[in-house]
Formats: structure tokens, C-alpha cells, sequence
């Protein structure tokens, strides 16, 4: 239903509103060991496997660093006083060149910080990822011209 706001305030995008139904879930399981960057092993992963439409279902683990940036912000923040625990790790793996990934990191003194990954999160003694993967489903991004970024579309 369209009210007379969203006409008003209406930006025609080809990725506005899309759902899909999809078809079975595949998950893969995936530990990635010390020394290796965790973003770009979870995107060699999912290239290497050509999934479509995967994301993280679950993440534990710990890191040395990340680079972040931080909401409604262009402003970025390498922690690199680690280690960290991954309290959390969510977001998609497909579409773009690493998908679309924020992560939330405790301390030693359990002070968390969290934000959009930019990279740079190299393993500290370990992680252990399950990706999960619609099938009949396929993720790209297109520029989105009321936020700046490429944003999700649903194919």
C-alpha cells in the first residue's frame, strides 16, 4: 500500500520492495585459522562456490583488529588493540565485492564496539563461520541514489 507520504518522497528503484520465494537452504561450515583476513576468506569462500544469495547464519571466533566505520558516519576506526571476540557477525556474503557485513567486538574488559566491516580482520586463534545459501535466489547491488551506497537487490 502506497500512502501519500511515500508518493510524495517516491525514488524509483529496480531493487524497491523485492522479495522472493526461495528454494532450499544450503549451510557450509568454515573455520578460518590465524593470520588469515576474515572478509575476504569469507568472499574467496563464497566465490569460489559461486553462491548467490549467502549470508552469515553464525559466527564465533576471535580477531586482532578490524577496520569499521561506524553508523550514519564516514568516518572509520581501525581497532588494532585486540584481541576481540566476535559477539556478533551478520550480513550478506554474495553480491558486491564482499557482500555487506557489520560485526560487534568485546574486549578484554568487555567494552564492545561495532560498526560496518571495512576489513582488516585478521584471525587471532580462531573463527568458526556456517554460511547459509538460498538457492533459487540470486544477490547484486545497484546504486541507490537516496543513500549514496549499492544497496541490495533480490534477483
Amino acid at each position: 500500500m502506497t500512502t501519500p507520504e511515500m508518493q510524495n518522497n517516491e525514488v524509483k528503484s529496480s531493487c524497491d520492495g523485492q522479495s522472493k520465494e526461495s528454494g532450499a537452504l544450503q549451510c557450509f561450515a568454515l573455520r578460518v585459522c590465524p593470520g588469515q583476513e576474515l572478509q575476504s576468506t569469507l568472499a574467496q569462500f563464497v566465490r569460489s562456490r559461486q553462491l548467490g544469495a549467502a549470508f552469515v547464519l553464525s559466527c564465533v571466533g576471535s580477531v586482532t583488529q578490524a577496520h569499521l566505520r561506524m553508523a550514519n558516519s564516514t568516518d572509520t576506526k581501525l581497532y588494532h588493540q585486540g584481541p576481540y571476540e566476535i559477539v556478533s557477525l551478520v550480513g550478506t556474503l554474495s553480491g558486491g565485492r564482499c557482500g555487506h557485513l557489520h560485526t560487534s567486538l568485546s574486549d578484554a574488559e568487555g567494552v564492545v564496539v561495532g560498526g560496518h566491516v571495512l576489513g582488516q580482520m585478521i584471525v587471532h586463534t580462531t573463527v568458526e563461520v556456517m554460511i547459509g545459501n538460498v538457492e533459487g535466489i540470486f544477490f547484486t547491488r545497484q546504486p541507490d541514489p537516496r543513500t549514496g551506497y549499492d544497496e541490495l537487490c533480490v534477483n
